[in-house]
């Protein structure tokens, strides 16, 4: 069976050219359409399935993103495995625009997103105690440091509604238990917890949050976003080598 690797996230990770497009295929759930077409390809020996989260062109807040269709639609193709980059705000000095964090816990604090799959008549309660698969983030973690990336092992990730960004009140809070903040991972990683997907996150820090007195603006994200979309790329081509190897040794 062909190892398949799903990813979530920006058009430039598409664009980037790690891997060969073979079609587009468009999705119906019973949580409705997801953001846009899969782009299915190949990398090595793995098929790549990418995703562009906030829908061609970034249309869509991230508020609105439908995630659980996003999400059903990867389990329907037959991924097991997900690596998914997102832009995230610092909320520590050590953690630098340009340099990569590697979450393993999350915080919540959205508010009105459609967060689980078992809304009934199934109940389940699914362990969100470590939300992320260890095997993942340690090989993310093995090729930054091969391929000497700036990267941090471990942070928690605060996840606010958006679209709009934190107030200085709300940063400086934040920083108190967390250490990056962004607006996309929560329901995201949650609901492929819930289907048995192993998930890592990829963040890329783009800018220090409010709490640090320059008020982060979208024209700052995007450009430090398009100045290192090559280094998560670089990542992600990385991972399908080592996925193949890595897949017996997960444990989730």
């Amino acid at each position: 069976m062909t190892l398949k690797l799903g990813i979530i996230g920006g058009s430039g990770i598409a664009d980037a050219g790690f891997f060969k497009e073979v079609e587009r295929k468009e999705i119906e759930t019973p949580y409705g359409k997801p953001s846009a077409p899969y782009v299915i390809g190949k990398s090595g020996e793995v098929e790549v399935i990418f995703l562009q989260r906030h829908g061609i062109g970034h249309t869509i807040p991230p508020h609105k993103i439908n995630y659980r269709a996003n999400i059903w639609g990867m389990r329907e193709l037959g991924v097991r495995h997900m690596i998914c980059p997102s832009a995230v705000g610092s909320l520590r000095m050590d953690h630098k625009p340009g340099e990569i964090c590697i979450s393993d816990q999350f915080i919540d604090f959205t508010k009105r997103r459609e967060l689980t799959f078992f809304d009934g008549p199934k109940v389940e309660h699914v362990s969100t105690a470590d939300p992320f698969c260890e095997g993942l983030r340690k090989m993310l973690a093995e090729i930054c440091e091969d391929n000497a990336i700036p990267y941090h092992g471990k942070g928690t990730y605060v996840c606010i509604e958006g679209p709009r960004f934190s107030t200085r009140a709300e940063s400086r809070m934040f920083k108190n238990f967390a250490d990056i903040i962004g607006m996309t991972l929560v329901p995201e990683a949650q609901l492929a917890k819930e289907l048995g997907i192993c998930y890592a996150n990829l963040a890329m820090v783009t800018d220090y949050d409010v709490w640090a007195d320059n008020p982060v603006n979208m024209e700052e994200v995007l450009k430090t976003m398009a100045a290192n979309v090559g280094k998560i790329s670089a990542i992600i081509e990385e991972s399908t080598r080592r996925l193949p190897a890595w897949k017996k040794e997960c444990v989730c």
